[in-house]
């Protein structure tokens, strides 16, 4: 692991319940992320970031309103919270994505204003791990590098989807593309 300073952050995408083992949209060894992402908060950013799924009922994503994915993340429900072995730090600002019926998002940057309050306290470098790598990981990592962020993905504290076979390693090889530096171990 390498060192985070104060011009850091960690960014943990949506470690919730609906997306580990036992959820409504349970990622194949989704729980995984924690004690590693836990390892990454204990030697301390600048700033501990983590954006949550906060869907209404009736969100536009969920297969009954005619999108891809079954329910997740209902606002207020035990599926949308952050996996209790998760151990955010109590000045964790917190970022609710998806908050709207009428249109999704899957970066954590996507019209949360959070790219705008990293750079006004000075954060020039986001260290990013989460869930899941091959959809919101991967919308997120690349809005930051848009954002113009130092990105580097913690591979070993995220998990995929893999909706379709190979999705991980194309998303992995898109983001290395893009610029993003690929953090093992």
């Amino acid at each position: 692991m390498n060192g985070m300073t104060a011009q850091d952050a960690l960014l943990i995408v949506d470690v919730q319940n609906d997306f580990c083992p036992g959820g409504s949209l349970a990622i194949p060894d989704g729980d995984s992320v924690v004690p590693v992402l836990n390892r990454w908060i204990a030697q301390g950013a600048g700033m501990t970031v983590a954006s949550r799924d906060w869907h209404p009922p009736d969100h536009m994503s969920f297969l009954q309103q005619g999108g891809t994915w079954p329910a997740h993340c209902i606002q207020n429900t035990p599926g949308a919270d952050f996996h209790r072995d998760l151990h955010l730090p109590g000045d964790a600002l917190i970022i609710s994505k998806g908050t709207h019926n009428d249109f999704d998002q899957y970066s954590a940057l996507d019209r949360t204003e959070l790219a705008t309050r990293l750079k006004q306290v000075g954060i020039s470098r986001l260290w990013i791990g989460g869930l899941a790598l091959d959809v919101c990981v991967r919308a997120t990592v690349l809005d930051a590098l848009q954002q113009g962020f130092k990105v580097d993905l913690l591979l070993d504290a995220t998990r995929p989807i893999n909706a379709k076979p190979g999705d991980d390693q194309r998303a992995i090889a898109e983001m290395q593309a893009a610029g993003a530096a690929i953090e093992r171990g």
